[in-house]
């Protein structure tokens, strides 16, 4: 039950209203307490001020006479000082030494930690048999000889004050209550007009057709949508770059291997001609499995540059050692390279140097090697009595923090005007019976790029009738 709870479908307009109105009625009660608090301070000043009169009227009633202390209060004063009726009023006058002189007994003496100038009115809180009253008193001094001075308090019962903050309650908080509805309709409303952007974004958004992938019009969308609106159109572009990769790749992949499957078609028909002798059988075979191998190396080679292509920042990095892979892949191509009669080698710095790693995709730096050797040794002339030189090397630059992979060869050499369009996917340099399928050199670019590194190429014997060509690849920020 929990977990299909979680699983609903959140309501940003329901989230938002929350996060609005949640905090309003949370502090509802404590504006409550708050205003309380407010109005009883509010209450109180009065009824204090009050308190305070009648204690500076009974001061004025004490009297010394003959070395003694005397206070009179008369009966209609006294009647007047009683009557109230909502609060008990009490009083009372202590004489010089601490005696009774007038009023009620029971009436609590002030704290006898508080220290007090003669004179000064001070008021507190206190309780009087069972009941919280509020405290008015002053000390008087007296003209008596060495006589302590004379305390005069006044309290009363606290009910008129809590009736009068109470009514000041009822003046604040009604009209509250009262708006508390109007603006929560009000909050709905404007929110409900703020996300309509969102409901207008959505329904261009469905309202288009399937094929459509151009961009969506920022300019009439609010602020907060607006980066919204730019990561979808980054996706559009994304998935139509994706698209357009996909339909070439299948273009391509129908156009290659539509040469080598016709040929594959026609050896087994002439295989199966009546009449065929065993050696042209065994030429058709060999023809046959000349022609399976183009289409299987066509097949390696697409979808290669496809896993280039579609790699973007998503693949796979860890530390390569670039020496170990151009070693790997020489070691790998010696076989045919002997076939060829090719002087295949290495040169360069070890694989326990200095400045030899990169953070990349170990798979895709090997097909990068791989089919520049492949390159090399496709368009390198060579024989058993002039064997073609093919190099690898590996160079650090220890201070740029700079890793080259460099291979060279002592073939034709490649005319400056071709250098830009060899690495277009199918480019065949012209006049030549190379047999392979073009994309080498455009997966060694689509793998360089991925790695962020540049791909350069010059003749490697400048001046010599084959002054063969020479593949630089350069990464940067190596690894220690």
């Amino acid at each position: 039950m929990v977990k299909l709870f979680q699983l609903r479908r959140k309501s940003l307009f329901g989230q938002i209203l929350d996060w609005m109105l949640t905090p309003l009625l949370l502090l509802l009660p404590l504006s409550v307490m708050l205003s309380w608090v407010v109005a009883e301070s509010i209450a109180g000043r009065p009824f204090d001020r009050g308190l305070e009169h009648n204690v500076k009227a009974l001061a004025q009633l004490v009297k010394t006479d003959q070395q003694r202390l005397l206070f009179n209060l008369p009966a209609p004063a006294r009647e007047i000082l009683r009557a109230d009726d909502a609060d008990t009023i009490y009083y009372q006058v202590l004489g010089t030494r601490g005696e009774l002189v007038s009023g009620d007994r029971d009436f609590p003496l002030p704290p006898e930690e508080e220290k007090t100038a003669l004179g000064d009115m001070h008021l507190r809180d206190d309780k009087l048999l069972g009941a919280n009253i509020r405290v008015a008193y002053v000390w008087v001094k007296t003209d008596l000889p060495k006589a302590k001075p004379v305390l005069i308090q006044v309290g009363e019962t606290l009910e008129k004050r809590s009736v009068l903050a109470t009514e000041i309650i009822k003046g604040v908080l009604l009209p509250q209550l009262v708006i508390l509805p109007l603006v929560v309709l009000l909050v709905w409303l404007a929110l409900g007009h703020g996300i309509e952007p969102l409901n207008t974004l959505g329904e261009r958004i469905r309202q288009r057709k399937p094929d459509d992938l151009s961009p969506l019009e920022g300019h009439y969308v609010p602020k907060e949508i607006a980066p919204l609106v730019a990561s979808f159109n980054d996706l559009l572009t994304r998935l139509k770059d994706s698209i357009a990769t996909q339909k070439r790749f299948l273009a391509d992949a129908a156009h290659q291997l539509k040469t080598p499957l016709a040929g594959l078609r026609m050896q087994a028909d002439l295989a199966q001609r009546e009449g065929s002798d065993t050696q042209e059988l065994k030429k058709s075979l060999q023809l046959i499995g000349r022609a399976s191998i183009r289409a299987t190396h066509t097949v390696n080679q697409l979808l290669s540059l496809a896993r280039a292509e579609s790699g973007n920042t998503s693949i796979a990095r860890a530390p390569c050692n670039m020496v170990e892979i151009a070693q790997s892949v020489i070691q790998d191509s010696l076989p045919h390279a002997m076939e060829k009669h090719i002087d295949l080698g290495y040169e360069g710095v070890t694989a326990d140097s200095r400045g030899v790693r990169i953070l990349g995709n170990a798979t895709l730096l090997k097909e990068l090697i791989r089919n520049l050797v492949d390159n090399a040794m496709n368009y390198t002339p060579s024989s058993a009595e002039t064997p073609g030189v093919i190099t690898v090397r590996v160079l650090s630059d220890t201070a740029g923090k700079v890793v080259a992979v460099q291979v060279e060869d002592s073939g034709p050499g490649i005319p400056v005007a071709e250098r830009e369009q060899i690495f277009q996917p199918f480019y065949r340099a012209l006049g030549t019976e190379v047999d392979g399928s073009g994309l080498g050199l455009a997966i060694v670019m689509e793998v360089a790029q991925l790695h962020s590194a540049s791909v350069n190429v010059q003749d490697a014997s400048p001046g010599k009738p084959n002054p063969g060509a020479s593949f630089t690849v350069r990464f940067q920020n190596t690894l220690a």
